[in-house]
């Protein structure tokens, strides 16, 4: 009798938890994210207009600064900064730094127990919601309630279970011909019943819009009332990197944590990020990454300390970073108003920063569609209903599209050009009775 030939086998299915395949799921835009690289990375002879990307612009006083911070961080403190590991809240150079700063800056009585660094603020959020959300042990589930939609994108893989995220619709605005703002759904927002935590950036992403002072105070009290954290995420605004506009400075509130990165402040690469709360709050995000990564990268620290105790970032912030997404703002609104067809309706968000958040309030309107059309232009944007958590609750979340301003002056005018065009195909298709396909 002859022996069996053996079975070829091949790999087998990979079992995930039920986190495991919450956490391992696909996002939308990180799908988009992956077909600019690769197509980019295609080559070819095209030349590509890129208005879909998240990173800060590159401006050579920006830079300058980070590298002779991190110059000055290898050549006088490697030892202590990079040769070694770690205290988990964070190195006792950057938060003493901190301490230093938000005293001068905002007079807040710090001490080094209610500060924590991490390895960007985006992880400090993932904590924060690992620690506040989910089944707890007196049987009940809680969730991370986003106050404000559209908000960062980033926020909806927080959530290690089901549904574990609630984004409240905004109330929308317009303000004359070509512009709109929105407004927050406080009421919406309390009847929230089972809050673990909130969170909102401010300024956001897209919008670039900050949240009201009178939206803070009834966010503070709802905080309070469920005794929950509330988390104002500043990556974008005061004191660093103020690439958007903001109503007030941050103030302290015992049930408030702070997050500002160095990102933005042009060193995404180091993951660099900081929180600020009450130490109940802020003990626990440290336990964490100490179970979860020891520490965050120490050299981003180093060098994030160093230009809070010689006050160049607040200068860098204030007088090249600020003015010049401004100045790149004007290049886009000029272009939009110039070049956008006449006849159709469409409104940008009023919001500072480095976006420009638009919405085509038309039927034939779709942002995966222009999405499409524009990617065949060799143009990138990104489609709006990725900064809402269910956008097939929002008919407006379809009606919105995302560009960068962080490209070149001459870049950002091509790309406006292309969407003019596109977005006039798209309704001269429609009015033809032909698809938008």
């Amino acid at each position: 009798m002859s022996a069996k030939a053996p079975t070829a086998v091949g790999p087998g299915a990979v079992h995930l938890s039920a986190i495991g395949r919450q956490m391992a799921g696909p996002s939308g835009l990180r799908s988009i994210m992956d077909d600019v690289a690769t197509t980019i990375a295609g080559g070819g002879s095209a030349t590509w207009t890129n208005l879909s990307v998240g990173n800060p612009a590159r401006i050579p006083e920006v830079t300058r600064l980070w590298r002779d911070a991190l110059e000055a961080v290898l050549r006088d403190d490697f030892e202590r900064e990079v040769g070694g590991y770690g205290r988990s809240r964070g190195s006792t150079t950057l938060v003493e730094a901190v301490v230093d700063h938000f005293g001068r800056t905002y007079g807040w009585s710090l001490t080094g127990e209610r500060v924590v660094a991490g390895p960007g603020s985006q992880m400090i959020c993932f904590a924060a919601a690992a620690l506040f959300c989910g089944p707890s042990a007196d049987g009940t589930t809680r969730r991370v309630v986003l106050p404000f939609q559209p908000d960062y994108t980033g926020y909806h893989g927080l959530c290690q279970h089901a549904d574990g995220i609630v984004g409240i619709a905004p109330r929308l605005e317009p303000r004359g011909a070509h512009r709109f703002g929105y407004a927050m759904d406080v009421d919406a927002v309390a009847a929230v019943e089972d809050i673990g935590m909130m969170l909102v950036s401010s300024p956001g992403n897209p919008t670039g819009r900050a949240v009201t002072d009178a939206e803070v105070d009834a966010l503070e009290r709802i905080a309070e009332e469920r005794q929950v954290p509330l988390i104002l995420d500043h990556a974008y605004g005061a004191p660093f990197p103020r690439v958007g506009e903001t109503h007030r400075p941050p103030r302290e509130h015992p049930w408030v944590i702070h997050c500002f990165s160095a990102s933005k402040a042009g060193m995404p690469g180091e993951r660099t990020g900081i929180a600020i709360g009450d130490p109940r709050l802020t003990t626990p995000i440290a336990s964490f990454f100490a179970n979860a990564v020891l520490h965050a990268p120490q050299l981003g620290q180093g060098a994030l300390a160093h230009v809070l105790r010689s006050g160049e970032l607040d200068r860098v912030a204030r007088d090249v970073i600020a003015p010049h997404y401004g100045a790149q703002r004007a290049v886009a609104e000029q272009c939009l108003d110039t070049l956008l067809p006449a006849d159709v309706r469409w409104r940008s968000h009023t919001g500072a920063g480095m976006f420009s958040w638009l919405w085509f309030d038309e039927p034939w309107f779709d942002d995966l569609e222009l999405y499409g059309r524009m990617k065949r232009e060799n143009v990138f944007v990104v489609p709006g209903r990725h900064f809402f958590v269910d956008p097939s609750e929002h008919d407006h979340a379809r009606r919105c599209v995302r560009l960068s301003l962080s490209a070149e002056p001459s870049v950002l005018r091509r790309g406006i050009e292309v969407l003019a065009r596109v977005v006039g195909e798209m309704r001269d298709a429609f009015e033809g009775g032909g698809r938008c396909d």
